[in-house]
């Protein structure tokens, strides 16, 4: 796995990572205005996922996180993010 703070700029990498506080369904996935299907939020709670860097805040120690089955946007913290590697994007 290589350190968010050693990446390099222009290449394409992806990430777990893990955000507070989101609104999620019964099963635990997002919910309400964040959720692919039309399920009423349960609870709000934490989100774990694996994204595609977008952005990355090198001062405040943050990235912007594209979650891979949502497509939504999350800032994330430097701790809240891990097994970053490099990714192949392929449009298909």
């Amino acid at each position: 796995m290589i350190d968010i703070k050693e990446i390099t700029v222009g290449q394409s990498y992806g990430c777990k990572f893990r955000v507070s506080n989101v609104p999620l369904d019964e099963f635990g996935q997002l919910g309400g205005p964040l959720s692919l299907a039309d399920l009423p939020i349960k609870e709000y709670g934490d989100y774990e996922g694996f994204g595609f860097l977008k952005q990355r805040d090198t001062e405040q120690e943050l990235v912007v996180v594209i979650d891979e089955k949502s497509d939504n946007e999350f800032v994330c913290a430097y701790a809240d993010i891990w097994d970053v590697d490099e990714v192949e994007l392929i449009e298909g």
